[in-house]
């Protein structure tokens, strides 16, 4: 409250100067404002232009950026693409060498096997191979053996059939000499037919060493040959024809016989009852695998 209208007045005369002067520095310092706002407006304006040409810059640069990257990211789709098939072609690859190596595993193992199974059969074929040629090599020895002692035996086998013939006719002779006296030409046969034998065998003959296959002579007569008659059964002693010779040829002709496998005349002489000598024929079989002769 005022005392009176002159302090009221001059309260407001106060009031206004004061706020005139606020006004005037509210003026200055709007001008002021007004001449930095026009000068920030203005930097403000070349900053503004200046950034639109940047941003139209970096527009263009982002279209291009994002043609670019839609264009790498075609490429990053079709390189994944190329990939990927890639990759499963290589894995269907894997796939078929895994399986060919096992394959080709199973194929080297079974090869292996079989490698074995023919090596050990290659050697048991060599060791049967040599025992086949060393068989085959003693079958030949034996059958070149066995055929030289073929033609060996064959010769032999017919000297021993003339030299039966040869005895066959002897004993004929002798039979006619058991009904005669014996003459000369008897005994000259006789001893050609012991020279012969003893060029067929040269061994030595002795009357003691007589084996089974050889002339047996029993009760210790060695120089007499007696015969019976054919005509009347009564038995006479004869002289002697030397019977040495007869029987060293007999004996050799045994000996022959038994070495060639063939049948072995045994030849006895007996004494009968009479106090005369018998000649007793016996044949005996031996296996042989030559021909088969006959005594006449």
């Amino acid at each position: 409250a005022f005392s009176g209208a002159e302090e009221e007045a001059s309260f407001y005369k106060d009031l206004a100067e004061k706020y005139r002067l606020k006004l005037e520095e509210t003026q200055v310092e709007l001008e002021e404002f007004q001449a930095s706002s026009r000068d920030l407006e203005a930097e403000l304006e070349a900053q503004l232009e200046q950034y639109e040409k940047s941003n139209a810059e970096l527009r263009s640069v982002a279209a291009k950026l994002q043609q670019e990257n839609e264009s790498l990211q075609e490429r990053i789709s079709r390189v994944q693409l190329e990939s990927q098939r890639q990759v499963s072609d290589l894995q269907a690859q894997l796939a078929d060498v895994t399986a060919s190596r096992e394959k080709m595993c199973n194929y080297i193992r079974e090869l292996e096997q079989s490698n074995d199974d023919l090596e050990r059969a290659k050697r048991a074929t060599v060791a049967s191979l040599e025992e086949f040629e060393s068989k085959l090599n003693s079958a030949i020895e034996r059958n070149a053996f066995l055929e030289s002692e073929l033609d060996e035996k064959e010769e032999m086998g017919f000297m021993v059939q003339r030299l039966k013939d040869e005895a066959r006719d002897l004993r004929q002779e002798l039979q006619i000499q058991q009904q005669h006296p014996p003459t000369q030409p008897f005994m000259e046969k006789s001893s050609n037919l012991a020279r012969k034998l003893a060029k067929v065998a040269p061994t030595e003959q002795t009357p003691n060493a007589v084996d089974s296959n050889r002339l047996a002579v029993e009760n210790g007569m060695p120089h007499k040959v007696l015969s019976t008659s054919s005509n009347s059964g009564a038995t006479h002693c004869q002289t002697p024809l030397t019977p040495s010779a007869r029987i060293s040829a007999l004996n050799i002709v045994g000996d022959l016989l038994r070495k060639v496998g063939f049948h072995i005349v045994v030849i006895r002489v007996r004494k009968d009852a009479s106090g005369c000598l018998s000649i007793e024929q016996r044949v005996r079989s031996r296996p042989s695998y030559l021909s088969h002769f006959d005594v006449a």
